[in-house]
């Protein structure tokens, strides 16, 4: 016997289909997996700043679980428990703790922080010491805007500096040293180039030339080298021990080359010669009739 089901009946059973893909589906969104296995702890801390359900929660930098829930102690008004599920292959060393560490875009992540010295393993539901790190926001409102705040004064100083030498009419007459300069280099790669070319062409004559002359220093060379040079030079010192003994001869009164250049007599005697002769053909000049005489027949 076919069963038959009422309208209401398929309506309820479509309805709660929807409702559990719905509920899957939203929890997949934040990241929950209802279909693979996990293990839960819980961590208590006394903030939870932008904490919320399905903040991640990592070990080293690699992702191992969410959040799951947040439960407030009303009765001592200190704590707050966070359940966190992992994986369940993720297991924690006593000892460990979690840290809560808010980021700039992010907002809040939890790291767990193995005790890696014990080899003792906490049981699933466990609780875990957690702890507030300092955020991003706060060490930059509490360390870096004091240090920008002091810097400030300096980067004015700074940035007046360089707006004065940036208008420094000093800087526009050096760039345009600058300018003139790399042109004249401009001009002198070009001149070298050109020399280079000209020198390519000439470098077969000068080559020509070089060594013609190489062939003449060869020739010179087999010259000295058939002349006899101890000859000459024995002739030399022949020459110029014969040119010492005559110098010494003239240099000597033993002789009349020596006596007439080395005797102030003789010299004496011989410009008292030539005086009277001079005065003898001056008078000579003047009365002629003292020296000549002539006959009338």
């Amino acid at each position: 016997m076919k069963a038959k089901f009422s309208k209401e009946m398929i309506i309820g059973i479509v309805t709660i289909i929807g409702l559990t893909f719905l509920y899957i589906g939203v929890n997949y969104l934040k990241g929950i997996n209802l279909f693979r296995p996990i293990n839960h702890y819980y961590v208590t801390c006394a903030n939870v700043s932008e904490v919320t359900i399905s903040t991640p929660v990592f070990v080293g930098g690699f992702k191992v679980g969410l959040v799951r829930n947040i439960v407030y102690d009303y009765q001592s008004n200190k704590q707050i428990t966070i359940e966190i599920n992992l994986e369940k292959g993720m297991r924690i060393n006593k000892g460990s703790y979690v840290t809560i560490e808010r980021t700039f875009l992010s907002g809040a992540q939890l790291h767990i922080h193995l005790n890696t010295y014990v080899n003792e393993h906490l049981s699933p539901g466990s609780t875990i010491e957690g702890r507030m790190m300092g955020d991003l926001m706060g060490t930059l409102q509490s360390q870096v805007l004091p240090q920008f705040v002091d810097l400030m004064p300096k980067i004015d100083s700074i940035l007046y500096g360089l707006n004065q030498l940036v208008n420094n009419p000093a800087l526009t007459v050096a760039l345009n040293n600058l300018d003139r300069t790399t042109a004249n280099l401009a001009t002198t790669s070009r001149t070298l180039n050109q020399l280079m070319e000209t020198l390519e062409d000439d470098v077969p004559v000068i080559a020509s030339n070089l060594k013609e002359t190489t062939n003449n220093f060869v020739g010179i060379s087999n010259d000295l080298k058939q002349l006899n040079l101890s000859q000459s030079v024995q002739t030399l010192n022949e020459t110029l021990v014969q040119l010492q003994q005559t110098v010494t001869q003239l240099n000597s009164k033993d002789n009349s080359l020596g006596l007439l250049m080395n005797d102030t007599l003789l010299y004496d005697n011989l410009t008292r010669a030539v005086n009277s002769a001079s005065d003898l053909l001056i008078d000579l000049k003047t009365n002629p009739k003292r020296y000549l005489h002539f006959s009338v027949f």
